[in-house]
């Protein structure tokens, strides 16, 4: 799948794992954990999601996805699971 994002930086080369999607104004932010900066930005929360997600694949990270109000609604890891988990 070809994003429509663009990533004025390598976003991929990155150490740190949490990312977080947050409401910025009337659209959408991602933004890695302990950074100022927002790595990308999207119209939609859906779009925003979808953007973090290919950035936790390629970090093995996880993705914080909050609700308007800033409370954390759901999160998702990508890669850092344990290799048996019961249940």
């Amino acid at each position: 799948m070809r994003s429509n994002f663009y990533y004025p930086f390598n976003i991929f080369a990155m150490s740190k794992k949490n990312i977080h999607v947050v409401p910025s104004g009337n659209a959408w932010a991602v933004r890695t954990e302990g950074n100022k900066r927002v790595t990308v930005t999207a119209p939609t929360q859906a779009a925003a999601t979808e953007a973090a997600r290919q950035i936790a694949i390629q970090r093995q990270g996880e993705v914080f996805i909050h609700r308007p109000n800033g409370q954390i609604r759901d999160r998702n890891s990508y890669g850092n699971d344990p290799e048996s988990s019961q249940g």
